[in-house]
């Protein structure tokens, strides 16, 4: 585990540095990255739940609730947004790497480097760009053309809150990248952002099923 003085980046240290050890700021990370997927899977539980109503209300009593689509429009924007953030914390973001193995310690850490400064970048271009669009919305008080009628400054708050944490954990990270390469320490920046490998999705797996087993003989 490389020695990080910064609280702040230990806690946006990738799995693969949490591997080594788990350490106070890792352990908050978890928590995030677990309330994150959590409000994840509650809003298209929810979303689901909305959709059988609206089935049955359909077929049984011949009365729609009007508003299941524009729900599911809602869900994905924000989902989307919280998957972001997911994604780039569990080094799930796809990435070509088909020659990355073949070169050099120091050009595969420069990749590495360019890899999440990039994503950064992008995130925070997009934050912006969002911004543009509440400022529209609060400005024109813009509502939905549905049935419903939803002030659209509702849904896209909750969308631009995903963008932001998505663009914060991406700036972390670009920066904690950064003073790893710099300073030298090239090893920790491959072991931590280097994409994601065969053999590593193999043991999450493993560890995923060990985990579910040992679950499940606890049962009485």
């Amino acid at each position: 585990m490389s020695a990080v003085a910064n609280p702040s980046s230990e806690l946006l240290a990738p799995p693969a540095t949490e591997a080594a050890g788990a350490t106070p700021a890792a352990s908050l990370k978890d928590r995030i990255e677990t309330i994150l997927a959590t409000v994840f899977g509650v809003i298209f539980l929810g979303l689901a739940v909305v959709v059988t109503v609206e089935t049955i209300s359909r077929k049984v009593f011949n009365v729609s609730l009007q508003g299941a689509d524009e729900l599911g429009g809602y869900a994905l924007a924000v989902g989307s947004t919280i998957a972001f953030s997911l994604a780039l914390m569990g080094r799930a973001h796809i990435r070509v790497d088909v020659f990355h193995e073949k070169f050099s310690q120091r050009t595969q850490a420069w990749l590495n480097w360019f890899s999440i400064t990039s994503l950064a970048v992008f995130a925070l271009f997009i934050a912006w760009i969002a911004f543009k669009v509440i400022g529209d919305t609060m400005q024109y008080r813009s509502t939905a053309q549905t049935p419903w009628a939803t002030p659209l400054i509702i849904p896209q708050g909750v969308w631009y809150a995903g963008l932001a944490i998505f663009a914060l954990v991406a700036t972390g990270y670009a920066l904690r990248a950064t003073g790893l390469l710099f300073s030298g320490k090239l090893d920790t920046l491959n072991k931590d952002f280097h994409p994601k490998s065969a053999k590593e999705e193999l043991k999450e797996e493993l560890d995923d099923l060990a985990q579910r087993q040992a679950t499940e003989g606890d049962k009485p």
